[in-house]
Order: C-alpha cells, then sequence, then structure tokens
C-alpha cells in the first residue's frame, strides 16, 4: 500500500479491475451475466453512457465511482440528472477517504457537464456517509402491496431477506422484447401519458426498450385486452427469502384512467404467479400501505437543486436497484 491515490477518469482499460472489485466488495457474480449486466446499465443506456472515475493505489484498484445517467421533464423541459450507483472501495483502503476523493472529483466533473442533481436511494449503512457530503433526504417512497391471498400475506411478512438479483423462472405475461418491437403502438400510448406538472422520467420507446429489454433481467408485460395503445404494465418477480416477489415497475394507460390501471394491477397479481405483487400506490390501487418501507430517496444539488419531494412522481421501475 502506498501512501498516494491515484483519483482519475475511468477507462476500458479500468473494466476488469472493476469487475473485480465489484465481486470482491459488492458480491458480483464472476461471471459472463454480470459482465453483460454492467455492459448494459454503464455502456448502452438510452441517456448516456454511465461517467466513472477510479482510484488507483499502485498496481490495485482501491476504489470505484459511477453515476447512472438519467433524465426527467418538468414542465415540459428536459432536466439532466444522474443516479448514485455501483461504488466500491476495497477492503484494505477504508478509512483513507476514498469514497470521499472520487466522489468530490465526480461531483465537479458533473458540474462542468451542466448535471442539475444527482439522486440515490442508498441503504441505512451507506445513507449517513452521503449525508456528511452534502445530500439531503427528500422523503422516503410509499409502498403498497397486493398478497396473492392468506398464504402470501404471511410469505410478505416473513420476507426480510434482500431480493435476489436475477428473477426467478415462472412468470407470466409477454417478455418485454417481445411487446417493445410493436414501436408504433408504443408511441401511440406513450403520446397518450398525461402531463402531470411534476418530475417524470422521460419516457420513450428507446427507454423502455433498454429499462426492460435485457433479456438476462427478464421483465414481463402485462397488456390490456384492447392492445399495448390501451396500456402496459411491465413487471419482474424476484425470489425474496422463501417468498416470491413481483415489483410492479410502471403501468402505462391512456389519460389518467384509473380502471384500467386497476385492471393491469390485476392482471399482474395473477400472471405473476407470485406470493404478492410491490408498487408504488396510486389513489384507489387497492393496495395495502407498507408504512416506512418504501427507499429513501436523497439528492445533492449540483448546478440546479432537485424539486420538492411532492414534485416527484417516481415509479419503482425508476428506484428499483439494479
Amino acid at each position: 500500500m502506498t501512501d498516494e491515490l491515484v483519483v482519475r477518469v475511468a477507462s476500458a482499460a479500468d473494466r476488469r479491475h472493476i469487475l473485480e472489485l465489484l465481486a470482491r466488495t459488492l458480491g458480483w457474480e464472476r461471471t459472463e451475466r454480470s459482465s453483460e449486466l454492467f455492459a448494459w446499465k454503464h455502456d448502452r443506456n438510452v441517456f448516456g453512457a454511465s461517467p466513472a472515475w477510479v482510484a488507483w493505489d499502485g498496481d490495485r484498484l482501491a476504489g470505484f465511482r459511477t453515476f447512472l445517467r438519467w433524465e426527467f421533464e418538468l414542465d415540459g423541459q428536459r432536466v439532466r440528472a444522474v443516479r448514485a450507483v455501483d461504488t466500491a472501495t476495497d477492503a484494505p483502503a477504508r478509512g483513507r477517504g476514498v469514497f470521499r476523493r472520487l466522489t468530490e472529483q465526480a461531483l465537479e466533473d458533473l458540474r462542468a457537464e451542466g448535471v442539475a442533481f444527482v439522486f440515490n436511494t442508498p441503504n441505512d449503512q451507506s445513507r449517513p456517509g452521503y449525508l456528511r457530503m452534502g445530500w439531503e433526504m427528500a422523503g422516503q417512497v410509499p409502498l403498497s402491496a397486493r398478497p396473492a391471498g392468506l398464504v402470501g400475506l404471511v410469505r410478505m411478512a416473513r420476507a426480510r431477506f434482500p431480493a435476489e438479483l436475477w428473477s426467478a423462472s415462472g412468470a407470466g405475461g409477454e417478455s418485454a422484447p417481445s411487446v417493445l418491437d410493436h414501436a408504433g403502438s408504443m408511441s401511440e400510448l406513450l403520446r397518450l401519458q398525461p402531463r402531470t406538472g411534476r418530475l417524470t422520467t422521460r419516457r420513450t420507446v428507446e427507454y423502455l426498450r433498454w429499462r426492460y429489454g435485457l433479456p438476462l433481467l427478464d421483465y414481463r408485460v402485462a397488456v390490456m385486452p384492447g392492445g399495448i395503445a390501451a396500456g402496459v404494465a411491465f413487471f419482474r418477480v424476484r425470489r425474496r427469502g422463501a417468498a416470491r416477489e413481483a415489483t410492479l415497475c410502471d403501468v402505462l394507460v391512456p389519460g389518467d384512467d384509473p380502471s384500467a390501471s386497476r385492471q393491469l394491477i390485476r392482471d399482474v397479481a395473477g400472471r405473476a404467479r407470485a406470493d404478492y405483487v410491490l408498487r408504488v400506490p396510486t389513489a384507489r390501487d387497492g393496495g395495502i400501505p407498507l408504512p416506512r418501507q418504501g427507499p429513501i430517496l436523497t439528492t445533492r444539488t449540483i448546478e440546479r437543486r432537485a424539486p420538492a419531494f411532492d414534485r416527484w412522481a417516481l415509479s419503482l421501475g425508476d428506484v428499483e436497484l439494479l
């Protein structure tokens, strides 16, 4: 171990070292599918490749910091933001300020790009470190659940383990890539989305293809009987301990039609073959509120302060850990 850390922008030559560090520190698999997941997330993002930084301690990678590019819309204007993800510090380098140095360099570079703000949903262990560096707690994303009967309710209550990364087999519905091949119908559905006056992800067909189209993650889609333009719901199923958990990521219906949304939620509950379905609730969606269980949203101003929490319109697809 040397006294001086070298902090710089990550390059292609760092990739194998980064993946090995993520395996050592975050439990990533040393497999081809982990490499593919990393490339999908950070190279092929429709909003742009992820800016990333590394800290080298001699010939050993001591730290890695990257931000997922994200774009929102607010009052008809595009808002460029980034999401903090995949931060890793090698065990021998902890306590040397690696996380802080990488983050400070990243914020300086992102400010020069004109990025508005950072957002993320850190867990209880990492949140204090972010708050010490100027992040602010915006609010807690609400969750509701729809259990599949008494057995589903019991399994949901006992699900105290982190959800697995990879999707479980056996979920119904249509595959997301097959639905997203119908670009014309998807474009028409997106055109009919209501203007809310709140901060929403800038959804395009290209965004949906990137976000839900990776076969490795096996996102599924429930489609309204009238076809794609009548409404769709994107979901996936993962194991959480003994329970099968369905995450309802995005529900898209024409206009503001609560009956169509409720029908899609019922359809997902039937097709998912899960013990329960989680979602960010809307009015009259029929779910059981889960107070104090949703992810806590934090933000950090770069060029522009993030809107107040009551102006955000988030789905689970926006905040799902990837």
